[in-house]
């Protein structure tokens, strides 16, 4: 997603708390904005470099059995949320368009009945580059997807192959066109940098073949390694962290130049094309979370603020959709907010902290202190806005804000790898 726009919330998980827990001061749900996650939990096969949850499809998917099982989610959810109405949907996956258009134009008409659709909705689907999906842009297009988000990842055969993707470089750059010929105005383009054995011109080489279509954004990010996948296991010869900056600092001139803005730590769009639903998670407003794996945030009318996260495995998922269940407390939300907020380039307007958290802004005095001191904040009584030196050790800065530990998720002093966020 989408899970990737999560992947930084959840990757810290505070201690016990020390200062008393919610309920706060005051309601604030029914003034924040509501987004829907969706997720497809298949793939044809499982990339080395993923860490998501996708499982191996099936021969035959059960798009019946799967919808139901959803929209049983979502009515098990929908009493957190009774009054709101939806400004985004993602579908991410997994793999979401190996799922029918009539299977997914089905679920999003029964959603609609559930909870009401923003007459302003963005509405997103994930969707690999293969000949099969790309032939059903134009139905997904006609029941309502407003946006699509191909994971492209490279245009380079070889590099494609190393990162185990099901396509090539034709069928990606054909993805583009069928896309752009079906009617979808507004594109995502995910692409890596820093593959195997990759050179700074070869990662510039793919960026500017894909600035040429002149999409409406691209997310554009480096490979990491992360745990439980198989280059985890059997790292691939990597570029040294002199190419790695060479290339940021070259791509990003060119997404620039190209009229590109970055608004986040590897989001790039046109003017008027940022990514709705994830700035929502970044401005720490509410989501559900529905499908094998899926994560939700949400504020409820007596102001708590709750992380659900529901079953990983499909079969389990089946039979019992909701796998835990939290209340953030008063010590966790700094940091929970800030982990979200100061992933955007510009911040967030101050105010957010209290409207979205029921806390005081008082409690934020000595972090700001501090952060500004140590340049990592820029110097405002209106914004929260990490300076560049901020993004790149967004770990220490974010270590300000934790009141529950000292200790940030990682060594400081380490640069925070770019994330994808789609």
């Amino acid at each position: 997603m989408t899970v990737a726009a999560t992947k930084l919330a959840h990757m810290h998980q505070p201690s016990a708390p020390t200062i008393s827990p919610n309920p706060l001061p005051h309601p604030v749900s029914n003034r924040l904005p509501l987004s829907l996650y969706i997720h497809i939990p298949w793939c044809v096969q499982k990339c080395p470099y993923c860490d998501f949850n996708s499982h191996t499809a099936p021969a035959q998917l059960d798009e019946l059995g799967y919808n139901r099982a959803l929209l049983a989610d979502l009515q098990q959810d929908h009493p957190l949320v009774t009054g709101r109405e939806l400004v985004s949907i993602f579908i991410g996956g997994g793999t979401p368009s190996l799922y029918s258009a009539s299977a997914l134009g089905q679920l999003l008409e029964q959603i609609q009945h559930v909870i009401p659709f923003s007459s302003t909705i963005e509405m997103t689907l994930e969707a690999n580059p293969g000949t099969v999906e790309a032939q059903h842009f134009q139905d997904y297009r006609a029941i309502g997807i407003n946006r699509l988000s191909l994971g492209i990842q490279s245009v380079d055969e070889d590099k494609l192959k190393a990162l185990g993707r099901i396509h090539g470089r034709a069928e990606a750059l054909a993805a583009i066109r069928r896309a752009q010929q079906a009617g979808f105005t507004n594109i995502n383009l995910d692409l890596m940098y820093g593959l195997p054995q990759q050179t700074p011109q070869q990662a510039l080489q793919d960026l500017t073949e894909l600035l040429q279509y002149q999409t409406s954004h691209l997310s554009w990010y480096q490979l990491t390694l992360e745990p439980n996948t198989a280059f985890y296991r059997q790292p691939p010869p990597l570029p040294d962290e002199d190419s790695l900056a060479d290339m940021m600092q070259a791509g990003l001139a060119l997404l620039a130049e190209q009229g590109y803005q970055q608004y986040e730590i590897s989001a790039h769009s046109q003017a008027g094309y940022a990514c709705q639903h994830n700035l929502n998670y970044w401005q720490f407003g509410d989501y559900l979370g529905i499908g094998a794996g899926a994560h939700s945030k949400l504020t409820l009318a007596d102001g708590r603020i709750i992380r659900r996260s529901k079953q990983r495995h499909p079969n389990r998922y089946l039979a019992c959709p909701l796998s835990q269940e939290r209340t953030l407390t008063s010590a966790d939300l700094p940091l929970e907010f800030m982990l979200n907020a100061l992933r955007l380039n510009a911040g967030v307007p101050l105010h957010f902290f209290s409207a979205r958290t029921g806390l005081p802004l008082q409690i934020l005095k000595k972090p700001i202190q501090q952060a500004v001191q140590q340049g990592l904040l820029h110097p405002s009584t209106t914004q929260l806005q990490p300076t560049a030196h901020g993004q790149l050790f967004l770990n220490d800065l974010l270590a300000l804000f934790d009141t529950t530990s000292q200790s940030s998720a990682t060594p400081a002093g380490t640069p925070l790898p770019f994330l994808s966020n789609t």
